[in-house]
């Protein structure tokens, strides 16, 4: 499936080629610090498929428990992560963030990864009260009337 990309605010454009069966969530607590959410959502592009159309992405390099080494990129204006890859710039295959993707809704996960560090609270979504858009945030830090 060929996906197009960019960040939120336009300064990075990507495409690329995935298989959205290779669709994963990951729970690790390096990808919800990352995120900045209870988990990653991630596609692995098919090799040597990603392409950069403009922007050059902010590269941070992390350890993992296993002591592996990972680029984790985003864009240095608007901080939206883009991928992860091996570092280095030959790699043939990247792992790209979905919420950055434009066809995320045809992107469903199949799998989880580092189940054991997902939040608990996830199991308990079905039955949280739901909203179509967010109430506005005031100065007092609160969400106003309900």
């Amino acid at each position: 499936m060929k996906i197009d990309s960019a960040c939120h605010c336009g300064n990075i454009r990507y495409e690329a080629e995935v298989d959205p069966a290779k669709v994963v969530i990951c729970h690790c607590t390096d990808c919800q610090t990352l995120s900045g959410s209870a988990f990653r959502t991630v596609v692995p592009t098919e090799a040597n498929s990603f392409r950069l159309l403009t922007g050059k992405p902010k590269v941070y390099v992390k350890t993992g428990e296993s002591g592996n080494k990972r680029e984790q990129t985003f864009c240095a204006d608007c901080g939206a992560p883009i991928y992860s890859g091996p570092p280095g710039a030959d790699a043939a295959v990247v792992s790209l963030r979905v919420g950055t993707i434009r066809q995320r809704d045809q992107l469903v996960p199949g799998d989880q990864y580092w189940f054991r560090s997902a939040q608990r609270w996830l199991a308990e979504m079905p039955a949280m009260k739901q909203r179509e858009t967010q109430p506005v945030f005031d100065a007092k830090g609160s969400f106003g009337k309900d």
